[in-house]
């Protein structure tokens, strides 16, 4: 019996254990999972798939959907008078992308257009997100947006955004009449 309950403890700790390594990743990553939502004009017809996959053994014979989701990866970056973020966005033109500021918030906006490579043959995995996506990113504090500097590079979005003068305290003497 104590063999059991030891057993039983141990699986309950490794089931704590994994929750907790999945709530961690979650908070982690919740900020850049982005849904990219497809439109008519980029999203691919069923026609470029492989709707024949048979019961194969070969992984590359399984047909998988185009993804809707896909992970923006970035950093925000502070020193003394600026944020800086940087945003992983590959397979973008500058053109595609358009950025907000609103409040403590940088919304980042964009559109990623499927292009074909070829008329003929199939897909056999599809992984890549296209379609219209946004992220929004809270800053620590208020920025100077008519300031703001944005740069596109190599697939990657990098925006400075000067930080807003904070208000100073200022002591106040209280004197007697």
């Amino acid at each position: 019996m104590n063999t059991l309950s030891s057993l039983k403890q141990g699986l309950e700790g490794t089931w704590r254990s994994v929750g907790e390594g999945w709530r961690h990743l979650r908070e982690q990553a919740s900020g850049a999972l982005t849904r990219f939502t497809p439109q008519s004009r980029t999203s691919a017809s069923s026609s470029e798939t492989d709707s024949s996959a048979s019961a194969s053994t070969s992984l590359a014979d399984w047909q998988f959907p185009s993804a809707g989701w896909a992970l923006l990866a970035g950093d925000l970056f502070e020193d003394d008078d600026k944020y800086i973020v940087r945003l992983e966005i590959p397979g973008l033109d500058k053109q595609d992308i358009d950025l907000e500021i609103r409040n403590d918030l940088l919304v980042v906006r964009g559109e990623k257009r499927h292009e074909h490579a070829s008329t003929q043959g199939r897909y056999r995995v599809r992984q890549c997100a296209y379609g219209s996506f946004h992220r929004s990113i809270a800053l620590p504090k208020a920025v100077l947006g008519d300031q703001a500097k944005a740069e596109y590079r190599n697939g990657v979005l990098r925006i400075e955004l000067p930080k807003a003068a904070q208000p100073q305290g200022r002591r106040i003497e209280v004197r007697s009449e």
